[in-house]
C-alpha cells in the first residue's frame, strides 16, 4: 500500500511539473504575464506535492506544504487581478 502511495504522490507531482513547463511554454510564445504566473504556480503546486511525499506528512495542517500551496493560489489570484486591470 505505501509503495502505491509513493508512487502516486511522484505521479501527481510529475504532472505538477509537467503542467508548468506547458504554461511556460506558451509564456515564451505569447510574452503574456499570466502564462508565466499559472508556470510558477503549478511549479510551486509540484513542489508542494514533492515536500508531502518526502516528509510523510499528510496533514496539511501541520506541514509547510500547505504555506506553499498558499503561495501558489495567491500567485494565481494576483495574476488574474492583474490581467483584468490591464484590460479595463
Amino acid at each position: 500500500m505505501t509503495l502505491l502511495i509513493y508512487f502516486l504522490s511522484g505521479a501527481v507531482t510529475f504532472g505538477f511539473f509537467v503542467a508548468g513547463l506547458f504554461f511556460l511554454r506558451f509564456w515564451r510564445r505569447t510574452r503574456d504575464n499570466l502564462f508565466l504566473a499559472f508556470s510558477l504556480a503549478f511549479g510551486l503546486l509540484g513542489l508542494a506535492q514533492a515536500v508531502i511525499a518526502m516528509t510523510n506528512v499528510y496533514f496539511e495542517d501541520r506541514s509547510v506544504a500547505y504555506l506553499i500551496r498558499l503561495a501558489a493560489f495567491a500567485v494565481i489570484i494576483v495574476a488574474i487581478g492583474r490581467k483584468n486591470r490591464k484590460v479595463m
